[in-house]
């Protein structure tokens, strides 16, 4: 039986990308745990600790240069271009080759499929609580830890300021809309559970990551 720590280290995933999908899974995690109501915990969890597999692929490796750990920058420049090569250069395209590869279930996929930002607006409107959770639990997490959800959408707002083109008129509609929706999800998803966002930190995260490492993958 194969774990997600397995599978990590089978396809070089740097480990700050290790990291964020073991948080942003924690998250899912802790949701589901609380979660009044029908809800697929296995489908969120394995999403979560997929979501973001082919990430290599658009990481521009000389912003955060304390992420290449002891293997160096030309190793992980290296891992991208040999990504690039085998799954072209749509890391989102890339996380699910990468899914269906490991045999993840098809619903597992579409939930993968979904957590693009631009996509909240649909998830606001969905009946399914499962691509809810998913995306509200990566939307708590930036490259450093667990956030807030406003704090987190400023980070990725400031980050992605150029390439999305948030500071035009079009751009900054759309985040708008894209923020309003992520917080009627925050809404939607603690309507039903019996904790609060607050309780999800780095320090509720801490003991469950460790557990993830080797949560098992058929």
């Amino acid at each position: 039986m194969r774990t997600a720590q397995d599978i990590y280290t089978a396809y070089r995933i740097m480990p700050n990308l290790q990291q964020h999908q073991l948080r942003v899974a924690a998250v899912g995690k802790m949701i589901c745990d609380n979660f009044s109501g029908p809800l697929d915990a296995q489908s969120v969890t394995l999403a979560c600790l997929f979501h973001d597999m082919g990430n290599i692929i658009k990481f521009d490796l000389d912003v955060f240069p304390q992420f290449w750990g002891q293997e160096g920058r030309e190793y992980w420049e290296q891992t991208k271009a040999d990504w690039i090569q085998r799954y072209g250069d749509d890391e989102h395209a890339a996380a699910l080759a990468v899914a269906r590869e490991i045999g993840l279930p098809e619903n597992v996929c579409t939930l993968i499929d979904e957590t693009r930002f631009s996509r909240l607006d649909a998830a606001k409107e969905s009946t399914s609580f499962e691509g809810k959770v998913v995306k509200y639990s990566d939307l708590r997490v930036g490259p450093f830890g667990i956030l807030s959800m406003e704090e987190r959408l400023e980070e990725g707002r400031k980050r992605y300021a150029e390439k999305k083109r948030y500071d035009t008129p079009d751009g900054r509609e759309r985040y708008a809309r894209s923020t309003e929706a992520a917080r009627q999800i925050e809404k939607q998803i603690f309507e039903k559970c019996s904790i609060k966002p607050e309780y999800i930190t780095d320090v509720s995260a801490a003991p469950i990551i460790e557990e993830l490492r080797n949560y098992p993958i058929a």
